[in-house]
């Protein structure tokens, strides 16, 4: 570990400890009532493009900003009386990319999309090492477990480039029910589901450059009715992206922000691997296609999440705004509405809570200088919460208020 002893890193230390650099607080909005179903709820506002969220077992809310446009100053943190406490320490927030020569990148947050939290409790942090979503830092991509009891990281599993390749950006990811197994998406130039075996760190890319893992050349993600494009002319160009595992372990969810179709795959044929010194045939990319089924269409969709209180499957619509449903076990049935809001600006990632209540960020990737080179560097985000009832999913379309 690099030295902490500097005048720098300490007051570096002591300003993100306070919540106060750069990324200053979040904004909590007290509720004096319980939200209606199918209200949207404002948990938190942060100053910076947020992307994942979670909700661990007892409660504690997790967030995190990749390095997409800025330098974020906090890559992960707890939301915590009304302010973002850099996460597990300050020092594994303290990379920069002015100070990458200076910084181990193994054991510092480079570039983080996705915060989990497992099973078992404890919170995985994956870190595809991308900032920008341009080049794979070396020695970066990672997945990070830290134990919530001593808030400390329990163990660090790191992706070669077989795994994370330069072009790749590791997404998001699923823990099977029994924690053996994590399941990854690559939502960069070439797409991928990547399997992780958590006791051995194994980890093996699979699907890389299947269609069901790219871009969909058929579809244009649009917003209020036109293409979404950065300035040199390129469109949303995301391959795999939204992932989701069913409770029970058995089926796999994926699909292309560029895209319109859900595929799934049953996850015996992803892990069959793990019990053999041999890759046999039957987990080659052509015999895994084979295999993939189609679930049905969500058109271009960013999170998915299956709850465990109700089985269906939530997917955010970034075109418009909204959250859909998915009935999985009425096979071929249609999206349904749950709510569409202006203030759903990109719904981004789901969390449940464990009173089933549903978590989910707008990043607002339609307003970063991606595709407006005139926006802030920083960009103001939400963290918003929903509850879902039973009726929601009946085809039901809860009213969007006036924007604020």
């Amino acid at each position: 570990m690099p030295s902490r002893t500097t005048t720098r890193t300490a007051a570096l230390a002591a300003a993100l400890l306070a919540g106060t650099l750069l990324s200053g607080p979040i904004a909590a909005e007290a509720q004096t009532a319980p939200a209606a179903a199918g209200a949207l709820t404002k948990v938190a506002s942060f100053e910076h493009q947020v992307t994942g969220v979670t909700v661990a077992k007892d409660g504690r809310i997790f967030v995190n900003f990749p390095r997409w446009t800025e330098d974020s100053a906090v890559s992960v943190a707890e939301v915590k009386d009304g302010k973002i406490v850099p996460f597990p320490d300050a020092e594994w927030n303290a990379w920069r990319n002015a100070r990458k020569d200076e910084l181990s990148a193994g054991d510092h947050w480079i570039c983080v999309q996705s915060v989990v939290a497992s099973p078992d409790g404890n919170l995985w942090v994956l870190d595809p090492a991308t900032p920008a979503m341009a080049a794979v830092v070396k020695n970066g991509p990672k997945l990070v477990e830290i134990d919530l009891k001593t808030n400390k990281p329990a163990r660090t599993i790191s992706f070669d480039e077989a795994v994370a390749p330069q072009g790749s950006y590791l997404n998001d990811v699923r823990f099977s029910p029994d924690g053996k197994t994590a399941y990854i998406t690559d939502s960069g130039a070439s797409g991928a589901i990547v399997v992780v075996d958590l006791a051995s760190g194994k980890s093996r890319r699979l699907l890389d450059g299947d269609p069901t893992t790219q871009p969909d050349k058929s579809v244009t993600v649009t917003y209020e009715g036109k293409p979404l494009r950065r300035p040199d002319g390129r469109g949303v160009e995301f391959s795999a992206d939204g992932i989701a595992l069913s409770p029970d372990g058995a089926t796999l969810y994926w699909q292309a922000i560029k895209g319109k179709t859900l595929y799934s795959l049953p996850t015996s044929a992803l892990t069959g691997w793990l019990t053999s010194s041999l890759v046999p045939e039957a987990l080659s990319d052509r015999s895994l296609s084979g295999k993939v089924e189609t679930v049905g269409e969500n058109g271009p969709a960013d999170g998915l999440i299956i709850s465990r209180k109700d089985g269906r499957m939530y997917v955010t619509s970034p075109q418009d705004d909204s959250i859909k449903v998915r009935d999985l076990s009425a096979k071929g049935s249609a999206l349904t509405t749950l709510v569409q809001d202006k203030r759903l600006r990109w719904p981004d990632t789901f969390a449940e809570g464990p009173d089933g209540t549903l978590y989910v960020t707008t990043s607002r990737i339609q307003d970063s200088a991606f595709y407006k080179p005139d926006a802030p560097a920083a960009l103001p985000t939400d963290l918003w919460s929903i509850k879902p009832s039973a009726t929601d999913a009946t085809g039901s379309t809860t009213a969007s208020p006036p924007a604020r």
